[in-house]
């Protein structure tokens, strides 16, 4: 790969430029982005070694197009640079949701959607922004592929090349799949922290409690810090497997609220229990 070419050059998107560059077959890594003074930065930063504005010249010659902006910007990006691509571009995104990703490449693409591998890494963090990438961002984490039988091979090795020059660790499996999955064990808990801080900070006392707040607090909200687009994108995106986590996990508020108004400590034990002997034992894989 001699040009790579990156749609959102933040958090994740800079990661990558930062990755490859370490890398001593580093590709020409060109940024593209809504925002002139954050591209600036970049190349300030020596994160990407081009900005561009104009798609068609961001896209000549490119080798992969990686798309890192949130995943409600992806049609219209790809309409962008669907009359630049030619038969050996290989596309890609780095969106949390996947369904209907391939949805828009599939529409968009037409006869080219072949050259279009779903992919998402499954790392990051609460800040956004390319101040906050990191060159080791990707080292043993999970990146999850989604291709389809319409995908051609080669561009799916790529792209899974891509990712293993950053460290990271490839899997694969359907959209439908990567959906659920991500719905109950990222989604949701992004949602959650959103909504207790939210409710916490409308309440007329909210600066007393947030003063009082400590490691408890902060654990489990630090993810209420992400950023708030691309949270929209995916919530919206992922809608109906989210629903259904949600009505699971009220079924399970329902629940914990009947064991405390019976005052049944050793349900609410059994249910503690269960739980810590879960979260102890997924955090010893980690």
């Amino acid at each position: 790969m001699k040009k790579l070419v990156i749609f959102g050059v933040g958090l994740i998107g800079g990661s990558v430029a930062l990755a490859l560059k370490k890398r001593p077959d580093a590709p020409s890594i060109v940024g593209v982005g809504r925002n002139i003074d954050s591209l600036q930065q970049a190349k300030d930063l020596g994160v990407i070694d081009a900005m561009e504005t104009n798609i068609h010249a961001a896209c000549s010659d490119a080798d992969l197009i990686l798309i890192a902006a949130p995943v409600a910007q992806t049609k219209a990006i790809l309409q962008s640079i669907k009359p630049h691509l030619t038969a050996n571009t290989v596309i890609t995104d780095a969106g949390s949701t996947k369904s209907d990703v391939l949805a828009a490449a599939r529409e968009v693409l037409g006869d080219q959607f072949c050259q279009f591998v779903g992919g998402h890494p499954i790392a990051g963090a609460e800040k956004s922004g390319v101040t906050a990438a990191q060159a080791d961002l990707y080292i043993n984490k999970n990146v999850v592929l989604t291709p389809t039988t319409e995908t051609n091979q080669d561009a799916a090795s790529r792209v899974a090349k891509l990712w293993c020059d950053c460290g990271a660790r490839v899997s694969e499996m359907p959209a439908e799949t990567h959906d659920g999955i991500f719905a109950a064990v990222s989604h949701l808990p992004h949602l959650l922290a959103f909504a207790l801080v939210n409710e916490i900070a409308n309440r007329p006392n909210a600066a007393q409690l947030f003063s009082f707040a400590a490691s408890g607090f902060r654990d489990f909200t630090r993810i209420a810090g992400s950023h708030p687009e691309m949270w929209r994108d995916i919530a919206l995106a992922n809608k109906t497997a989210l629903l259904n986590e949600l009505t699971a996990y009220e079924q399970q508020i329902s629940h914990l609220k009947q064991l405390l108004a019976n005052e049944d400590g050793k349900g609410l034990e059994a249910l503690f229990q269960t739980a810590s002997i879960a979260r102890n034992n997924w955090a010893r894989t980690q």
